[in-house]
């Protein structure tokens, strides 16, 4: 009887903990870059990144990682979209040279938005951003 007690005080338990890690990181996200990108500074290859931001708003600190290795660390304003988004997506705006900058990151599934904080001498008055 005593066994059948601790049996079941250890599966409720590993389904108490399990449960938390399958709900999943709320900032947290997926980042698929179609093309060399500049984020932050740093010109970024084609491909699968990982986007986590701690603080809850308006201003966060996000970190981009390209596997287990941090790429770039900035500043963004959380924003709250009116309905979940269907895809992870993301924006960028053109630079003098040709490049694209990184601009906003959406995120499946979450109404949340990153939009990226940009310095003043960065910003061209008429950029047009591409979803």
């Amino acid at each position: 009887m005593k066994l059948l007690k601790v049996s079941i005080l250890l599966i409720g338990s590993s389904l108490v903990f399990s449960s938390g890690a399958l709900a999943g990181d709320p900032n947290k996200g997926k980042l698929h870059l179609q093309d060399k990108t500049i984020v932050d500074g740093k010109a970024l290859n084609p491909g699968n990144y990982t986007v986590e931001w701690t603080g809850n708003g308006p201003t966060v600190q996000v970190t981009l990682l390209h596997g287990k290795q941090t790429v770039a660390t900035f500043s963004a304003h959380l924003t709250e979209e009116p309905t979940p988004n269907r895809d992870d997506a993301y924006a960028s705006a053109p630079e003098p040279d040709g490049s694209r900058r990184l601009t906003v990151i959406y995120f499946s599934g979450k109404r949340t938005g990153l939009e990226l904080e940009q310095n003043e001498a960065s910003r061209q008055p008429s950029m047009s951003d591409s979803r």
